[in-house]
Order: C-alpha cells, then structure tokens, then sequence
C-alpha cells in the first residue's frame, strides 16, 4: 500500500463551479470510465471531504 499525493495548478474557460463538480465530486463515477486501468474507486473512510481516504482497485495484468 502507498501515498499518493497530486496537485496541479492549470488554467481553462470551463467555469470554476462545474470543473469542481467533474473532477472532485464525480471523479469517483468518471475516472474509472475515463482510466480503463482502474477498476472501481471506493471510500474507506471519511464522507467524502478533506481527510477522506479511498481505495483505487486496479485492473490485474
């Protein structure tokens, strides 16, 4: 098992409000569709916010 930590500073025309929702909000529905890599993503522990710990699954092989 590992830390993984990730920041990135980048700049788009798409509004604050709906990147937040795509990317923080249902990135738990949308990476797995999008990063066929990875099988499913789940919360261990937490609700979701700051603190919140979840577990990649990735696809064997």
């Amino acid at each position: 098992m590992g830390v993984f930590s990730f920041e990135e500073e980048t700049t788009s025309i798409v509004a604050p409000a709906r990147l937040h929702k795509a990317l923080v909000i249902d990135a738990d529905i949308l990476t797995p569709k999008v990063i066929d890599v990875i099988k499913s993503i789940e919360i261990v522990e937490g609700n979701g916010g700051p603190g919140t710990i979840k577990k990649l699954t990735f696809v064997e092989g």
